[in-house]
């Protein structure tokens, strides 16, 4: 007595090299009960053969923590940017879509180039400087209400979710995105990192900066953590504001 056994069907986009053309390849993958798009993805890998019958390359993919915190494994699946780490096959729509995220250069098939984002994080000075400063005893304590709202923003991973699903961020523009934008709220309100929150306001001024928000909202909701993005916006386009009068005030 023969058994059948259960599939799972998925067409993904591949791009050999970052200068060749993408080209789509389907796969059916052995089902098995909990599994999600990386263990689909590992399966391919042990055994690359397309639904065709025909040998294959392995399909490359980035992925790390497998517990959504590190955001590497960043994909367009089912035409929504999300982690592939938490995007369960039994809660998908076949045949699954796989596909890299549009906003960045694609290295190989699914593995892209962060580049752009990192070089935003870099402009706005996205960290606390605090080097030399450890002999100088306990800093200054954040108030309890400031720090549990500035704790939801520090959950962002940098997985590039909210660029792709801006549509103010493409290959046209230069627009930093939401990302970099709510992490100048938040090293902004730390006692520390607030020593340089000028600068920081100064690069959101920019022409790649804040001005570039259409304000469509999509980021907020496609953020695999639910951080308020659309309120940090707001947020510093006010403190911007606030920043541009004051300079104007002060030449």
């Amino acid at each position: 007595m023969s058994t059948v056994t259960k599939t799972v069907k998925f067409n993904i986009t591949r791009q050999d090299t970052p200068e060749s053309a993408p080209y789509k390849e389907e796969f059916e993958v052995p089902y098995r009960p909990g599994m999600n798009v990386i263990s689909a993805l590992q399966e391919i890998q042990r055994n690359p053969v397309n639904s065709g019958g025909s040998n294959t390359s392995p399909v490359c993919w980035e992925s790390n923590c497998l517990e959504e915190v590190c955001g590497a494994c960043s994909m367009v699946i089912n035409g929504k940017p999300r982690q592939a780490c938490a995007a369960l096959v039994d809660k998908l729509e076949q045949p699954i879509t796989v596909a890299p995220m549009s906003t960045f250069p694609v290295v190989r098939d699914l593995v892209i180039d962060r580049s752009r984002m990192f070089r935003a994080l870099k402009k706005v000075k996205a960290w606390i400087p605090i080097d030399g400063t450890y002999d100088l005893g306990p800093g200054p304590r954040m108030a309890e209400t400031k720090r549990q709202w500035a704790y939801e923003l520090s959950k962002c991973m940098t997985c590039g979710v909210c660029l792709e699903a801006c549509p103010n961020v493409n290959e046209k523009t230069n627009f930093m995105g939401p990302a970099p934008i709510s992490q100048v709220r938040l090293f902004n309100s730390h006692p520390t990192g607030e020593m340089n929150k000028d600068e920081r306001l100064d690069a959101l001024m920019e022409d790649d900066g804040i001005e570039g928000c259409g304000n469509s909202q999509n980021c907020v909701r496609s953020c695999p953590k639910g951080i308020p993005l659309t309120t940090s916006i707001a947020e510093m386009n006010k403190e911007t504001t606030k920043r541009m009068f004051k300079r104007w005030l002060t030449v």
